[in-house]
């Protein structure tokens, strides 16, 4: 299938390979030119402008934005707008409000263009690791683009197949790694209260190492403090513990790397995920304790930091990529 990537930054750049790596055709576009010309070198058809973007692609055309929510995305959606045509789609893989996601399907529906959200996750290892997928949009364009779709995701892996899931009501996709969650904005609205949770299992890790780092102090009597070895703690921890996970992996890395996580100052940035999650949780009157406190700790984070505040930096930077704002 043929497809066009706008956007080849740390996960568009990796989309666009793990599409040609499955045999897709993948026209390239990226303000930055040397990203087009590293993933021309790569096999990929290189684009000069939104204009050559829609004039390399066959109708109906299909064009993956991969950006940052807000203006740079609705910027990008609305030029594209006037260059697509009726049957083409646009797809955001991006972290869009899914609220605005509503408004944009509406807006290119009355073009006859179609609109699909995509909740991606995977970070920087979904090139080899593949993409995890929510998907919102028209069921029928949402299955014209499963090609891509399926050559994104996992795919089944190692991972047991879970008992029971033999039901006509259930996505045969999710054991492949994604989902058709709903109409347009559906997608990113699962992917945002993923978001929210990852928050709080991140917080529940660095809240963990920090009891842990911390029960040498000299606040407790001499003959209550122990010397513990995180690095050792996390790893064992890896190994067929009820609380195992890829955030624990990424954690026991980044201490063995470095104990004392030092490289880290602990400031932890939000990106916006976790603040609408919560936001939505009000709209339906859902409580949402540990959602919510996790949220509050990164704001707090930017006033004092923790030993465990330096944990959640290393487990963003670890999955992806993410690196601290200088202050």
């Amino acid at each position: 299938m043929q497809i066009g990537i706008v956007g080849l930054g740390r996960m568009g750049g990796n989309i666009a390979r793990r599409l040609m790596r499955a045999g897709h055709e993948v026209v390239a576009y990226d303000r930055n030119g040397e990203a087009v010309a590293g993933l021309a070198a790569e096999g990929a058809i290189p684009a000069t402008s939104l204009d050559d973007v829609a004039a390399l692609l066959r109708p109906p055309r299909a064009v993956w934005i991969m950006l940052p929510a807000g203006d740079p995305t609705e910027e990008t959606v609305s030029r594209l707008s006037l260059r697509l045509e009726a049957g083409d789609v646009l797809i955001d893989g991006g972290n869009s409000f899914y609220k605005d996601d509503i408004r944009r399907a509406a807006e290119l529906r009355a073009l006859g263009i179609d609109y699909v959200d995509v909740g991606t996750s995977g970070g920087i290892w979904g090139v080899e690791r593949g993409y995890c997928m929510m998907i919102g949009g028209d069921a029928r364009t949402v299955d014209r683009l499963d090609p891509v779709f399926d050559a994104l995701a996992p795919g089944y892996g190692t991972i047991p197949r879970t008992p029971g899931r033999s039901k006509p009501a259930n996505d045969e996709r999710a054991e492949r790694g994604y989902i058709h969650a709903g109409p347009a904005g559906a997608g990113h609205f699962v992917k945002m209260v993923h978001n929210g949770i990852e928050y709080g299992l991140m917080a529940a890790y660095a809240e963990g190492f920090d009891i842990l780092r911390n029960k040498n102090s000299d606040r407790l009597p001499a003959d209550e403090r122990f010397e513990l070895n995180l690095t050792d703690i996390a790893e064992v921890w890896r190994r067929g513990s009820v609380i195992s996970s890829w955030l624990l992996d990424l954690s026991a890395a980044a201490l063995a790397g470095n104990s004392e996580l030092s490289q880290y100052s602990g400031r932890v940035n939000d990106s916006g995920e976790g603040r609408w999650t919560i936001d939505a949780a009000m709209e339906e009157a859902v409580p949402a304790y540990v959602l919510s406190a996790a949220l509050l700790a990164r704001f707090r984070s930017r006033t004092d930091n923790t030993f465990g505040e330096k944990l959640l930096s290393a487990m963003r930077a670890g999955f992806g990529g993410h690196v601290e704002i200088p202050q």
